[in-house]
């Protein structure tokens, strides 16, 4: 067995075992540092990857680009190289890491698009209230706006979820992590109109008990479907945008942050686990989120317009 194939092996068991990285994490990261194993028999015959310096890395990251490598690739392979030469360097395989400087590509971000709160307005303005959809429709809508949710933790909502007394929910993020939300006034009444006076008269299936928002034949609603009920509520509003449901996220961020809210309060709420490339874990008191919410989102509280 070539020696470096044994490295690879043990770097594996280290991401593996010690750093318990995901099958599917180790393996890209082996793809990536057999990439720079056969770049260096290519290009750089006379070194082997224990004596190569950060120049004949750049220049490694230079050879992928003339294959067409977009950054964010590039990125991913940064990632796994930098993550090896960590590893040679714990293990004192080599005596200098030449990754310590490598930055990656800077990588141009494509803005999401947001809405105006005139604009969500006009949407929740031309939901039709007069059918039963409608009053749900509003719900999710309010929902979606209110807490920032991603359209997997809103179908996944459980009534049990709800703490209305403490105004917060519990949301069920990636990965199955748990936090709590602060809801507001608005989102709340609305909820409890459409449990009160749609929900609780709809033929629930079994298995769907505790699901919040229902189909018509009481099952819970599809992402698929969200994205619908979006698109026809954009519609009726006549507003020329690309919109999902993610932007009501994006809006209920952006909104915040341009009141002046707390990066870190909002970073909690969205449930992102880094506010920046590295990672910062926060835990907020949750009544500084709630008064976050209620000072700088515009359907918190006072703040909140009767429509």
């Amino acid at each position: 067995m070539a020696i470096e194939e044994e490295y690879i092996i043990d770097f594996s068991n280290y991401l593996t075992l010690e750093k318990g990285r995901s099958a599917n994490t180790v393996e890209s990261y082996l793809r990536d540092v057999r990439k720079l194993l056969q770049y260096i028999d290519l290009e750089v015959p006379s070194k082997s990857f224990r004596d190569l310096d950060l120049k004949n890395i750049q220049n490694f990251l230079a050879y992928l680009h003339s294959f067409g490598l977009n950054e964010q690739s590039q990125a991913r392979i940064i990632s796994g190289i930098k993550a090896f030469y960590k590893y040679l360097s714990l293990e004192q395989i080599i005596d200098k890491n030449p990754t310590e400087l490598l930055e990656a590509p800077k990588l141009s971000r494509k803005l999401p698009d947001t809405l105006s709160y005139l604009e969500i307005q006009q949407i929740i303005k031309a939901i039709d209230l007069s059918t039963n959809e409608g009053v749900r429709n509003r719900a999710i809508i309010e929902t979606l706006y209110s807490c920032g949710l991603r359209v997997s933790e809103l179908i996944q909502l459980k009534r049990a979820h709800l703490y209305f007394e403490d105004d917060f929910i519990k949301v069920v993020g990636k990965g199955d992590k748990e936090r709590l939300v602060p809801i507001g006034s608005e989102a709340k009444k609305q909820i409890k109109l459409y449990s009160e006076t749609i929900r609780n008269h709809i033929d629930i299936k079994k298995g769907h008990e505790q699901t919040l928002f229902l189909n018509r034949r009481g099952r819970a609603l599809s992402r698929v479907m969200i994205f619908y009920i979006i698109k026809q509520s954009v519609q009726a509003a006549e507003i020329n945008k690309t919109v999902s449901p993610h932007t009501f996220r994006h809006s209920f961020a952006t909104h915040l942050v341009e009141g002046g809210a707390d990066l870190r309060a909002v970073q909690e709420m969205l449930g992102h686990a880094s506010i920046t490339t590295t990672e910062i874990y926060t835990h907020l008191d949750q009544t500084y989120l709630q008064e976050t919410l209620a000072q700088f989102h515009p359907r918190h509280g006072s703040n909140s317009s009767n429509i």
